[in-house]
């Protein structure tokens, strides 16, 4: 009986405080995208104000004012933790130059099919003019330096 009592007791706390975390995330998405050295959490409205209307047009037309970087994530994935810290760091080192936003694929589903995200992490390097790319899986801080500087800001390293 004590076992019962402390498992249920163990899953009250446990969805308490998924609750308060996602609720901290909810308001996080609601911030004004500044790109100043934080990696911003998106949702579909913050994507169709700040990146892409999807359903008023087909054809990609960003409309950010600097490039970015959208990772798509879930919270289970462990290549997916293993590359949050190198999105922050960058997120500090390009500060003003670029945006870097990430979108959890389980509470983002539309999002996730929109980039057909069938394997995570899952990141789209948006350039001011063009196509943006897909980039599958983890990779270390000078690959993505190397694409944020070769292919979002055109500088030749």
């Amino acid at each position: 009986m004590k076992k019962v009592l402390a498992v249920v007791a163990l899953v009250m706390i446990s969805v308490i405080v998924y609750a308060f975390n996602d609720k901290a995330e909810t308001n996080q998405s609601k911030k004004e995208v500044t790109g100043n050295g934080e990696v911003v959490v998106m949702n579909k409205e913050m994507f169709l104000k700040d990146v892409f209307d999807y359903e008023k047009s087909k054809e990609w037309n960003y409309k950010g004012d600097k490039p970015a970087i959208i990772d798509l994530y879930a919270d289970w994935c462990g290549p997916c933790r293993q590359t949050a810290p190198i999105m922050k760091e960058l997120a500090k080192e390009y500060a003003g130059k670029i945006i870097i936003y990430k979108v959890n694929v389980d509470k983002q589903k539309e999002l996730a099919a929109l980039f057909n995200a069938t394997s995570i992490p899952l990141f789209v390097f948006i350039p001011m003019k063009g196509d943006p790319q897909l980039f599958r899986g983890a990779a270390d801080k000078a690959t993505y330096k190397k694409a944020i500087d070769e292919f979002l800001l055109k500088e030749k390293r």
